[in-house]
């Protein structure tokens, strides 16, 4: 029996939706992490990052995206801390979620001083420590952030997988 190939836009019409987030993981120079508070949600801590536009790699997202919300130009060399997984949250978002978070390494107090938000976006920055972080967090965010953060310190890679509810 012979197989039946699909066209390429035929078959990929069949797998599962996915969006894709970059972003990069900063502390300041005590190991507090740096997370921005979102406009749209003021209960949430971002990492400087978004969503990948079409063309893009992670990296470039990561970079692009950490300037557009802070005023920061990354030129450190791509590290690779973590890869994020969110399952399909229904009609709210009706495909996965997958990141990637890059170490940005640390930021000076000069840097920190020198940070823009934009307003659209963000309304204020903040460093932390993990127990800080911890009572300020939603549970399954402060879980993610305390695995990226232990990938940072042990010099390894993270996989975090999070549910639609998270």
């Amino acid at each position: 029996m012979a197989n039946t190939w699909l066209p390429p836009a035929e078959y990929i019409a069949t797998l599962p939706r996915a969006t894709a987030y970059a972003c990069l993981y900063f502390t300041d120079t005590d190991g507090r992490p740096l997370q921005l508070r979102a406009t749209y949600s003021p209960e949430l801590w971002q990492w400087p990052g978004g969503n990948m536009d079409p063309g893009e790699t992670p990296w470039e997202t990561a970079v692009r995206e950490c300037h557009e919300e802070t005023g920061i130009v990354f030129g450190g060399e791509p590290r690779l801390l973590g890869t994020h997984f969110v399952g399909h949250r229904g009609e709210e978002w009706p495909a996965n979620h997958i990141g990637f978070i890059f170490d940005g390494g640390v930021l000076t107090d000069e840097q920190l001083a020198g940070i823009v938000l934009d307003p659209d976006e963000h309304s204020e920055f903040r460093l932390r420590t993990l127990a800080e972080w911890e009572r300020e967090m939603a549970p399954g965010n402060f879980a993610r952030l305390a695995e990226i953060d232990r990938a940072r310190r042990s010099g390894t890679t993270v996989y975090v997988e999070t549910g639609a509810d998270t």
